[in-house]
């Protein structure tokens, strides 16, 4: 963040930060991806010993990423796969680090990204409504007093006391959105969580997703649907080579996206 003369942050980036719940000023990301496959640990100690930087190479993510998100407004990412689309919403969750740039987020954080991550599949859908609870920042009562709204939201309930292995797939993620979603944040971070399961659960979380944005809270919205993003942002921006390619209304952001995929056809 700039500091001006007298080592505090200018008026304007104070006001810039206040009037918005989100904030990212020049954030970067980079991976370093191995040349050649090490399956062990000898060949990893001669990697390093003979390659030094030469057996990586460095894969930019993202790259001087600015934009802010007004309070209560939803916020459309976009961009074909690859694009630094995920790997912006695991910084701003922080489950990866920036390497440059700041990030200010006013309000309670709820990052939808990969459901079910901390599940444990031996414990029963109880158990793991309370674990998952605590890791979405739950505490014991709060998943007490919401444990019935829970089951009743994910169909469940006559599977509570089953272990989760015995789940199938569309079972387990629609219990850990039915969980996560009690959290009742200010922002939310979601990574194309309304294709989750069946037809019918997928309608109510959109209608989940509506609800929440008619209490007046944030929202940012990676998805691959663009009508689903056309529907819900007014505002998008349009990611490609970890770069932003544009910002701004979302009609004219997803024309200038169905230019780019012709471009590239």
């Amino acid at each position: 963040m700039k500091l001006n003369s007298s080592g505090l942050l200018s008026s304007a980036k104070e006001e810039e930060i206040n009037n918005n719940a989100i904030v990212v000023d020049r954030l970067c990301k980079s991976f370093r991806i191995p040349k050649e496959k090490k399956l062990t640990v000898y060949e990893n100690l001669i990697g390093l010993l003979k390659g030094g930087t030469g057996s990586y190479e460095e894969f930019l993510a993202l790259q001087d990423v600015s934009f802010s998100v007004k309070h209560g407004e939803t916020f459309g990412v976009i961009g074909p796969n690859g694009c630094g689309k995920s790997t912006l919403l695991k910084v701003l969750a922080g489950v990866l680090y920036p390497d440059c740039g700041t990030i200010k987020i006013n309000g309670k954080i709820a990052p939808f990204l990969e459901l079910g991550v901390g599940f444990q599949p031996e414990l029963s859908a109880k158990d793991n409504v309370y674990l998952y609870g605590a890791i979405m920042g739950l505490t014991h009562r709060d998943v007490d007093a919401r444990y019935e709204e829970i089951m009743a939201f994910s169909e469940l309930k006559r599977f509570e006391n089953m272990k989760l292995r015995n789940f199938s797939s569309g079972m387990y993620v629609r219990l850990a959105f039915a969980t996560a979603i009690q959290t009742d944040p200010d922002v939310l971070l979601v990574d194309e969580v309304l294709s989750v399961g069946d037809e019918s659960f997928q309608n109510k979380c959109g209608e989940k997703i509506e609800e929440i944005r008619k209490a007046g809270k944030t929202i940012l919205l990676v998805s691959h649907s663009l009508g689903t993003v056309r529907e819900l942002c007014d505002r998008s921006l349009l990611m490609n080579g970890g770069k932003i390619v544009s910002l701004g209304e979302t009609e004219s952001v997803l024309a200038e996206y169905e230019k780019m995929r012709k471009a590239s056809e």
